[in-house]
């Protein structure tokens, strides 16, 4: 007996949301993650769903192995790439209270999901599952085909490479957005002192273009070279940049416009006096969400 298609669209429709953020966390890729979506809705739509206990469960499933997969496949991509690879940002994030936003923010972090690509597939779907949709080890078991101890060591080694490179910085906005605004004015006048001292000793910069947009190819290290390549960029071009400040993946960040078309938009690890990095994604490919956000 099939299922009524009604019933059938809006079971998957209720667990959207929640399967889109699993595919984006695996991927870094909002495009791979819809694509991953339109895939399980096939699979879905044409198994019908009268004996499937645990609807959840079932997409749940069939979502995260399709991500491992895509992910398998990107990865070998990711070798061909053209300078750094940085995730694809989103322009906003569903967040119900400030709380909850804080929360999606350190999430959904650029730095964060590029730290999750250190991982294995199987590694990243665990963690994902556990740390940030709260799936106990068993479904994670089921949805991995493997044993329960084999899914907590998974979750446990996974844990222990983010974590061990992971700035973990308790920044609040206001601060936050007091150091943006403060190397957006640097920027403008092209303070080279001003600007180096802006930067942690140790800082680095990856700038993702992909090969089809002006970047930095290689990620700069230091701040005497981050500060060198701005006041260079500022000579050259001072008068066709604009910045403005906006939300990139739950957290402020801002865009760059070159002679008023986007450029690519940025967010910072900072410890609220030093900026600790820099990531800025210049891919046209990656910027479509951007070209439509307020």
């Amino acid at each position: 007996m099939s299922a009524n298609p009604t019933a059938t669209a809006h079971a998957f429709a209720s667990e959207r949301n929640r399967l889109l953020g699993i595919a984006y966390r695996m991927l870094g890729s909002r495009a791979d993650a819809e694509d991953v979506l339109q895939d399980a809705w096939l699979r879905w739509n044409e198994a019908g769903h009268v004996d499937v206990r645990s609807t959840q469960a079932w997409l749940t499933t069939i979502v995260t192995r399709l991500s491992i997969d895509r992910l398998r496949s990107a990865k070998a991509r990711r070798e061909v790439y053209i300078g750094p690879w940085l995730p694809e940002p989103l322009a906003e994030v569903d967040a119900v209270t400030p709380e909850s936003k804080a929360e999606l923010a350190s999430e959904l972090s650029l730095a964060f999901l590029r730290l999750l690509e250190r991982l294995g597939p199987d590694e990243r779907a665990a963690f994902v599952l556990h740390d940030a949709f709260d799936c106990d080890y068993g479904d994670i078991a089921e949805v991995l085909g493997k044993s329960l101890a084999a899914c907590r060591q998974l979750v446990h080694r996974a844990r222990e490479r983010v974590m061990a490179e992971r700035r973990r910085f308790q920044v609040d906005e206001q601060t936050r957005q007091r150091i943006l605004e403060r190397f957006l004015e640097v920027a403008r006048v092209g303070d080279l002192p001003a600007m180096k001292a802006l930067f942690a000793t140790d800082a680095h910069l990856i700038s993702d273009g992909g090969g089809k947009a002006v970047a930095a190819r290689r990620i700069l290290h230091g701040a005497e070279r981050i500060a060198q390549l701005f006041t260079m960029i500022l000579r050259r071009n001072a008068r066709d940049i604009e910045r403005r400040l906006l939300r990139i993946n739950g957290e402020l960040g801002f865009a760059t416009s070159f002679r008023g078309k986007l450029h690519s938009v940025t967010t910072i690890d900072t410890d609220g006096e030093r900026i600790y990095a820099y990531y800025t994604v210049a891919n046209p490919d990656k910027l479509g969400a951007f070209l439509t956000a307020p």
